[in-house]
């Protein structure tokens, strides 16, 4: 059902920015929300014209992550407003799990990637982007998590 949900949400997301001609402008500061596996509260700002940093703070059924990102934006010729972005980043989590009607609780630190598209609607406050975000923890639990990412959904301004 997720792949299902992804799938739809890059078709939704490629087919805005066929419309080019409604769309176009980026933005400098960006807040909203990001959801995929649970849900988090996004900043995204623009230090250049074509670098930025994004902070998300995630909520799961079994603890919390915060992240760091540096993206690296480039345009979409012909797609106003559309942009690819890639980069690096680090984060931090704090879990609660279930280990045989145990709960353990744990914290982790590791690397992440993120590579996405991030659309500005023109003449709308909105910004919509979708990425997939893989990282690395290392702590108790190392772990290579590949299913990070989602959809952000956030105000411009």
């Amino acid at each position: 059902m997720k792949k299902l949900l992804f799938v739809l949400v890059v078709c939704f997301t490629f087919s805005l920015g066929s419309n080019a001609q409604s769309m176009g402008r980026t933005y400098k500061t960006a807040l909203g929300v990001k959801v995929f596996d649970g849900a988090g509260v996004t900043l995204k700002s623009f230090v250049t014209p074509s670098n930025a940093v994004e902070v998300i703070g995630y909520f799961y059924r079994h603890g919390t992550r915060l992240t760091g990102l540096y993206e690296i934006h480039g345009n979409i010729a012909g797609a106003p407003g559309l942009k690819w972005y890639v980069g690096p980043g680090a984060h931090v989590s704090f879990y609660n799990v279930n280990n045989r009607n145990r709960y353990d609780s744990y914290a982790a630190a590791g690397i992440d990637g993120v590579l996405g598209l991030d659309l500005k609607i023109n003449g709308a406050p909105i910004n919509l982007s979708i990425d997939w975000q893989p990282s690395f923890e290392f702590g108790e639990y190392r772990d290579f998590l590949g299913n990070q990412g989602g959809l952000g959904i956030r105000y411009t301004f």
